[in-house]
């Protein structure tokens, strides 16, 4: 009978842990700011900013419709990059960078591609602070002419 009770125990105690496990993870979320200008700006035309992992691994990625020339994209990725091994987030890395950030300038209409940059994050980018990323000088992308 103890026995049991003991594995009626066990079973709710062990998804309670589960769950503390992944609500307590450490790695922060980091945010990649991309900030430009469009010259020539196409009729109803995007901006789309992909986040490029190891191995070629696209990710996340963010897009903005362009009012007027200048655009201002924000993309946040996690740093986590492996599941943790122990209860209470022990063992997990917290070192996941994109490598590549690729900026295009698309048609909203037309899936049309105008122009497209290709940013190395280590060489194009600098820490705004623990958790942010900025490009060192505004990229310019053109649109037809």
């Amino acid at each position: 009978m103890t026995f049991g009770k003991t594995k009626i125990a066990a079973a709710v105690l062990f998804p309670a842990l589960i769950a503390c496990a992944f609500a307590h993870a450490s790695c922060p979320v980091n945010v990649v700011v991309v900030k430009g200008r469009v010259e020539h700006v196409p009729g109803s035309a995007k901006v789309h900013v992909q986040l490029v992992y190891a191995n070629k691994l696209g990710g996340d990625s963010g897009e903005a419709t362009l009012a007027d020339t200048n655009f201002t994209i924000p993309v946040e990725f996690l740093t986590q990059s492996r599941r943790p091994k122990l209860i209470g987030g022990l063992g997990e890395k917290c070192n996941r960078r994109p490598k590549t950030v690729i900026v295009t300038l698309v048609g909203s209409d037309l899936p049309q591609e105008y122009d497209r940059v290709s940013l190395d994050l280590a060489k194009d980018f600098y820490k705004t602070d623990p958790t942010g990323y900025a490009l060192k000088s505004e990229i310019v992308l053109k649109g037809p002419q």
